[in-house]
C-alpha cells in the first residue's frame, strides 16, 4: 500500500502538474515568452536580421516550446535593469547569464542551474600592470576596470576595494574593447566564454586573456521569474531537467562552449546558499 502510494506521488510530481497555471496559460495564448538578454555571446546573442540566438535563450526557446509556448521575443537590457524590468511587467523571463547570487535568489524565482562559467579579463598585450585578480586592481592606483554595469563583475570588483571612480561601468562588449583598445580601461571583465569570444572576433594582436581570475568564484545562472511565478518557474524546471536526462540539453549548450555536466553537478538550493 505505502509503495503504491509512493509511486502514484512520483507519477503526479513528474508529470506536469502545472498545465493550469493560469501564467503558462497566458502565455500560451500569447504565443511567446518575452525574455531579457544582454547581447553577451555566447551567453545571448542577437544576429543582424534580429534573430535571438545565445546558449541560454537557445534552452529557453526549447523549454517554452515543450510548455506549449510557441516562441520567445527578446529584448536586451544591462544587467543592472533585468531584475526592475521583470518585476514591472516588462520581461516574463530573464535568460541572459544572470548569475544566482543570495541577493538575486531573494528577487526573484530562479530555475534549476542552465549555464555556468568563471571570470576573465581582457588586457593590453603582455599585461603590462599584472594584473590577475580584482585585487591587483584595487592594489594598483592607476589600474581601471571596465565591467557591465549592475553585472557580476561590478560587484566583484567593489567588493575587492577597487574605488568606485576606477570601476568603468560598459554598456556592451564592443564598447568594452574599444575602451581598453583606447587606453581608458586597463582591463575589461566579463565571464571567460565571452572574453574569449570578444577578443576572437577582434582578432587584435594586442589584446589578450587573464582566465581564470584569481580568487573569483565559478557562477551559474539560471532562467530568472518573477516572485509569484513560482508555479511557472517550476514547470521550467520539469521540462529543464527532462532535456538535461535526455541528452538534449548538453546538446544545445556545448557547441557554444559551455559544460552541461558542471550544470547539473549543482542545483539552485546550493548556489543560492553560497556567499
Amino acid at each position: 500500500m505505502a509503495a503504491g502510494a509512493s509511486a502514484l506521488m512520483a507519477v503526479i510530481t513528474s508529470t506536469p502538474a502545472f498545465a493550469d497555471d493560469a501564467r503558462l496559460e497566458e502565455l500560451k495564448a500569447q504565443g511567446f515568452a518575452r525574455v531579457a538578454i544582454a547581447n553577451e555571446p555566447p551567453f545571448t546573442a542577437v544576429a543582424a536580421d534580429g534573430k535571438v540566438s545565445g546558449a541560454a535563450p537557445d534552452v529557453a526557446r526549447e523549454v517554452f516550446k515543450r510548455l506549449g509556448v510557441a516562441d520567445i521575443v527578446a529584448s536586451i537590457s544591462e544587467y543592472g535593469a533585468m531584475i526592475p524590468g521583470l518585476q514591472a511587467g516588462r520581461h516574463d523571463v530573464i535568460t541572459a547569464g544572470l548569475f544566482m547570487k543570495p541577493e538575486r535568489c531573494a528577487a526573484v524565482a530562479y530555475s534549476e542551474p542552465v549555464l555556468c562559467d568563471a571570470e576573465a579579463f581582457a588586457l593590453k598585450k603582455g599585461n603590462p600592470l599584472k594584473l590577475k585578480s580584482y585585487k591587483d586592481i584595487a592594489d594598483n592606483p592607476d589600474a581601471r576596470i571596465g565591467a557591465p554595469g549592475g553585472g557580476t563583475e561590478e560587484k566583484l570588483a567593489l567588493e575587492a576595494g577597487v574605488p568606485r571612480d576606477r570601476v568603468i561601468v560598459v554598456p556592451d562588449g564592443q564598447s568594452g574593447l574599444k575602451m581598453l583598445q583606447d587606453g581608458r580601461i586597463d582591463a575589461y571583465s566579463l565571464p571567460v566564454l565571452s572574453i574569449n569570444d570578444l577578443v576572437a572576433k577582434a582578432n587584435d594582436p594586442e589584446i589578450e586573456v587573464v582566465a581564470p581570475v584569481e580568487g573569483a568564484p565559478v557562477y551559474c545562472d539560471g532562467a530568472a521569474f518573477r516572485k509569484g511565478d513560482e508555479a511557472l518557474r517550476d514547470a521550467f524546471d520539469v521540462e529543464l531537467a527532462k532535456l538535461k536526462e535526455s541528452g538534449e540539453f548538453a546538446k544545445i549548450i556545448e557547441p557554444y562552449g559551455f559544460s552541461a555536466k558542471a550544470a547539473m553537478s549543482t542545483s539552485r538550493d546550493k548556489l543560492c546558499a553560497a556567499k
